[in-house]
């Protein structure tokens, strides 16, 4: 900080806080969702201090700044989708299955079933411990909440696929 900046804050400022990447990302979205305002991380970070530190917080009336909103295009998709993650609002399975025409379609027909909606597939027959005639396959799905989640592993598992929810949480 400049002299003058320095001296100012000095005399006005009581604390200041610093806020992580998740409780950033987290205010963008809250401006995008709840506002219908597009917010840079920067622009956000008052909002971002208050999640990240209601304690200081509660009890108050708190105005927060929104002061910029250039953010690229890529980089907004990217922290809704994170901020989708985090919340339990996507989930991302591996699955083994037997590499043959109607496998897939079983799968997404179990995951229809259970309310998912399968947004990506990912097949990885090349680096795989499965057998020559087996795939594993990355699916990404919107969900309710994690327990849906859940439940939507536990009905491909007794279905008889190996399933598991790599980072999940």
């Amino acid at each position: 900080m400049g002299r003058l900046t320095t001296e100012i804050v000095r005399d006005l400022v009581d604390e200041i806080v610093t806020v992580g990447e998740p409780a950033l990302e987290r205010s963008v979205i809250h401006y995008l969702e709840i506002e219908k305002t597009v917010a840079e991380g920067a622009g956000a970070t008052a909002l971002a201090a208050v999640f990240a530190h209601p304690k200081i917080f509660a009890g108050r009336k708190v105005g927060v700044v929104l002061s910029g909103g250039n953010i690229d295009s890529r980089l907004l998709a990217s922290i809704i989708m994170r901020v989708l993650y985090r919340d339990g609002r996507l989930l991302r399975l591996e699955i083994d299955l037997s590499d043959v025409p109607v496998a897939l379609a079983e799968v997404a027909r179990i995951m229809g079933e259970a309310e998912a909606n399968i947004i990506e597939v990912a097949h990885q027959r090349v680096f795989s411990q499965l057998s020559a005639k087996g795939t594993e396959i990355e699916v990404v799905a919107e969900i309710r909440d994690r327990a849906h989640g859940e439940r939507v592993a536990t009905a491909l598992r007794h279905a008889g696929y190996a399933v598991r929810l790599p980072n999940h949480g």
